[in-house]
């Protein structure tokens, strides 16, 4: 399978969604994680098959992307910021 980084799957929901993003703005696309947030958690607790809990993650990470890409922000070097440094939050 190709390897992806994750600033190229930003790109790849920037190229497939930002006009759509933005038409539907801010709150409606925060909205959307979030309910999706809610769908891997049911995933999760209803102990579906591990190929239903990735497509939740997966959906959750597109809106996560779609969401930093509305806000401007680098995921992949706001992650390296926070995590990939020698005291990495606890």
């Amino acid at each position: 399978m190709e390897e992806i980084t994750l600033r190229q799957a930003q790109d790849l929901m920037r190229k497939y969604y930002y006009e759509r993003d933005s038409r539907r703005g801010l709150y409606a696309t925060f909205t959307w994680l979030v309910e999706e947030v809610g769908e891997l958690a049911e995933a999760i607790l209803e102990k579906r098959s591990k190929e239903a809990i990735e497509e939740e993650v997966a959906d959750v990470l597109a809106w996560l992307l779609s969401l930093s890409n509305l806000l401007g922000i680098d995921t992949e070097e706001a992650f390296r910021k926070k995590y990939l440094n020698p005291e990495p939050p606890l």
